[in-house]
């Protein structure tokens, strides 16, 4: 009776022991992973792709970063400086802010044209009848001077509501715009125009060319500034920016 060979583990007679398979080099197999070859970058596993670098201070599995004044995929959402990602406002809101200022203005206006008239007509009703009088005498001189007078204070009624209206006009959307970035009508909307490489309120410069390039279409009997106020819809960008904006470089958004 013959044994099997001492050095079988499992002692099986008469059956020659099995050298262990050999694992084919370059395929990855059970156990430790396998390190690359030399020269060759290690390839990526499963799972999600990865978005970019980690940057400091930066949340774990959060998206990096894009620049200031990035449009997100026309979303109508923005990156502005220390504002962060902000939604750029719609033409329906900024219109509706602009009839609230209309309709502000032309309240004043009709206010002080009221004033005007009221001066004009009171300078109107000091007006002396010449016609009674001898043309040669010096009585129709005094007369014909005092209607001079009269009639330069009814200009200068028209003249002064005309001036006056000018000025307000421009305080009004010139400096809230400057140093609040906000009109009445913006601020009844929740709009808000900031500078698009800052984020801050336009400033004095900023806000006068804002508010002086409608003001040079309105010479143009008023289709110059309509159609800079239009301007946004041909803006391909979407950031929905103006002439005005644009010259400016200013964005109007939701806040």
């Amino acid at each position: 009776m013959s044994f099997g060979d001492p050095n079988n583990p499992y002692g099986q007679p008469g059956q020659p022991q099995q050298p262990p398979p050999q694992q084919p080099q370059g395929q990855p197999g059970y156990g430790y992973p396998q390190q690359a070859p030399q020269g060759v970058p290690p390839q990526q596993g499963y799972g999600y792709p990865q978005q970019g670098a980690q940057q400091p201070g930066q949340p774990y599995g959060a998206y990096p970063q894009q620049p200031p004044g990035t449009l997100q995929a026309n979303s109508g959402y923005i990156n502005v400086p220390v504002l962060g990602t902000v939604q750029v406002a719609t033409m329906g809101r900024r219109f509706a802010a602009r009839l609230i200022d209309a309709v502000i203005i032309w309240v004043l206006y009709f206010i002080l044209s009221a004033v005007g008239l009221a001066g004009a007509f009171g300078a109107a009703e000091g007006m002396e009848d010449c016609t009674n009088l001898d043309p040669l005498s010096s009585a129709y001189e005094s007369c014909v001077n005092d209607q001079a007078e009269a009639a330069g204070g009814m200009v200068a009624a028209f003249l002064g509501v005309i001036l006056i209206f000018f000025v307000a006009t421009l305080l009004y959307e010139w400096l809230m715009i400057a140093f609040l970035g906000a009109t009445v009508g913006k601020l009844a909307l929740g709009l808000k125009v900031v500078k698009e490489n800052t984020g801050q309120v336009p400033g004095i410069g900023g806000g006068f060319i804002r508010w002086i390039i409608p003001m040079a279409g309105a010479l143009l009997c008023g289709i110059g500034q309509l159609l800079v106020y239009l301007s946004p819809f041909f803006d391909n960008s979407g950031k929905l920016q103006g002439w005005h904006d644009r010259a400016s470089g200013t964005l109007v958004i939701k806040k």
